[in-house]
């Protein structure tokens, strides 16, 4: 059997680089999406085609243009000829105090948070159902528990939560569909969006006492797709027990 592929989106950097290098040191050949960080994805996938050759490849495009995401998908299984996995990483994040809530906000929260993996997922299904293959959808504790000022992130991640549990019916028995949920991993961009005490606060409100690295992310995502063939429809939080402790 071929190496199984797997399209990671926001695949370039930060989470979803170590998700990509994990499922690549699992024998896996990926395809790194990227929009505005194709150096860094054109970096990676070097290290990666060095390390075990014709293993990698970049895709490049703009989640929120919904009408490219069938093209985007096409482009992927081109690359080695079938698709086993989709992880839906690429995620915008920032505040939008609800007084100030525009319709651009919405737009673009929901576009890359919500709608993007909705419609990948309908592009990927078929490859997907073909090889017997699963998506992957990183959602946020704060689905289920509301962070202050950011409504439309907020809003956008509960949606792709029910989004993960809807497909998992739709494309059940031949794609399986789950979802992690990180805590606190890495700090948003820019390094001030969390001053030192909000980082301290979070710190001791989660009860493993410390904040969680981009390799516990990727080692959730690569049990999800490859070692847990009887599970779908689930969400995996990944956040040192601070779901429970909110």
């Amino acid at each position: 059997m071929r190496e199984p592929a797997v399209l990671v989106t926001g695949g370039a950097k930060r989470v979803g680089a170590a998700i990509v290098r994990k499922l690549h040191d699992a024998g896996v050949r990926v395809i790194v999406h990227c929009r505005s960080s194709r150096a860094e994805a054109e970096t990676l996938v070097a290290l990666l085609n060095a390390a075990r050759a014709a293993s990698a490849g970049v895709v490049e495009g703009d989640l929120a243009d919904t009408a490219s995401l069938e093209a985007l998908v096409a482009e992927s299984v081109a690359r080695f000829g079938r698709l086993d996995g989709l992880v839906n990483n690429a995620s915008g994040f920032r505040a939008t105090p609800f007084g100030t809530l525009t319709p651009a906000d919405w737009e673009e929260l929901s576009a890359t948070n919500l709608r993007a993996p909705m419609f990948l997922a309908k592009a990927a299904a078929p490859h997907l159902a073909r090889t017997g293959g699963a998506i992957v959808n990183i959602v946020d504790i704060h689905a289920e528990r509301p962070l202050r000022d950011f409504t439309a992130y907020t809003v956008a991640k509960a949606g792709l939560a029910g989004l993960t549990r809807s497909l998992a019916l739709e494309l059940a028995p031949a794609v399986r569909v789950n979802g992690v949920s990180p805590g606190a991993i890495l700090w948003p961009e820019p390094d001030d969006a969390y001053p030192p005490s909000e980082r301290a606060r979070i710190t001791a409100q989660t009860p493993l006492r410390r904040t969680g690295s981009p390799e516990d992310i990727a080692g959730a995502v690569k049990y999800l797709l490859l070692d847990a063939p009887f599970v779908t429809g689930q969400i995996l939080a990944v956040d040192g027990g601070r779901s429970i402790a909110l």
